[in-house]
């Protein structure tokens, strides 16, 4: 693993809007920020085993849009939103994309967003913004669900571009994670100089976690905060790294293999949910990295969150491009929204 130590700052904006952090379900260091989202997973609850047999199949609740990615559900409001890539167009080939928002029962799925240039979602800790990896300008911003008004939250490294940020996950007291894998480059500048990065932003900064791993992928913090896992995509591995108190990371380790690992998720006990771009499987591991098997959704599978008012409603967004589909399945531990 590669590291550099330089900083740069990101813009007056700063970094998140923060809300108070809660407990986590996982036993913590008392000066670890949790890395559930506030509210999400209650102090000291026991869970059972998340999936009911080792194969269990999610049914498909829409399909014919172009490439479904980053849902990530809206407690306060009672919907999820999701971004939808089109085709790339342009002497740049950027792909286009729009935020789209489902309404569980709703037999119609809504534009949010029409040109939000995104691919991963995440929730900002105080629930009133959505905070999106943007290929379009090859940055991090954040959008407010009240408006629609766009911020960009980082736009470089030590003044170079981003290749295309691809997803995100935000620690309770702020700090988020990214991966920049070259996938919605297209024609542009290769700044990074064929480097694809796992970055974080603190404080108003950005700086490197690890510029080694082939085209890095989906994100997930632990709900104890002291575990990041980001997927390798072009090596077919899932690692982990320690994460510290202040946000930084220590040692990177393996944690587990699939082919393709697309997006993530993690449930309230330390679960984590990888869709496989590959295998078109949702596959579930403990939080040593045993799998308990695996979640059918069609083909393709590209990210999953969980959803419902309990949060046990895991949507998985899966197909094949021109025909994605958003498929969900009842599971046995609530889990995070993104």
């Amino acid at each position: 693993m590669k590291s550099r130590s330089a900083l740069i700052a990101v813009g007056s904006a700063g970094l998140l809007l923060v809300a108070g952090a809660t407990t986590a379900t996982v036993a913590r260091a008392a000066d670890l920020p949790p890395g559930a989202p506030p509210g999400v997973c209650s102090a000291d609850a026991e869970y059972g085993p998340p999936l009911a047999s080792p194969t269990i199949t999610a049914a498909r609740l829409f399909g014919g849009q172009a490439f479904l990615e980053g849902p990530v559900w809206i407690a306060d409001h009672g919907y999820l939103l999701m971004s939808d890539m089109a085709a790339a167009t342009g002497p740049e080939r950027v792909q286009p994309s729009r935020i789209l928002r489902y309404t569980p029962g709703s037999v119609a799925v809504e534009t949010a967003i029409a040109d939000s240039g995104s691919n991963g979602l995440a929730l900002s800790p105080d629930g009133g913004s959505v905070v999106a990896a943007t290929h379009d300008r090859r940055s991090i911003s954040r959008y407010q669900l009240a408006d629609s008004s766009r911020e960009t939250i980082a736009g470089d490294f030590l003044g170079a571009a981003f290749n295309s940020p691809n997803d995100v996950t935000i620690r309770s007291d702020g700090v988020a994670y990214f991966t920049d894998p070259d996938f919605q480059r297209g024609g542009r500048a290769d700044a990074m100089q064929g480097r694809t990065s796992v970055f974080r932003i603190s404080g108003g900064t950005v700086s490197l976690v690890d510029d080694s791993l082939k085209e890095p992928n989906g994100i997930a913090l632990s709900p104890d905060g002291g575990t990041l896992y980001v997927g390798a995509y072009g090596e077919n591995k899932i690692y982990s790294y320690s994460v510290r108190a202040d946000g930084s990371t220590g040692e990177r380790t393996q944690f587990a293999s699939i082919a393709g690992p697309d997006g993530a998720t993690i449930d309230c006990a330390g679960n984590v949910y990888w869709a496989s771009g590959t295998d078109g499987l949702v596959h579930v591991f403990s939080p040593d990295g045993a799998e308990f098997g695996t979640i059918a959704a069609g083909a393709g599978s590209t990210n999953v969150a969980f959803g419902g008012d309990d949060r046990k409603t895991l949507f998985v967004t899966s197909g094949r491009t021109g025909d994605f589909g958003l498929y969900s399945v009842r599971l046995g531990v609530p889990g995070y929204p993104y």
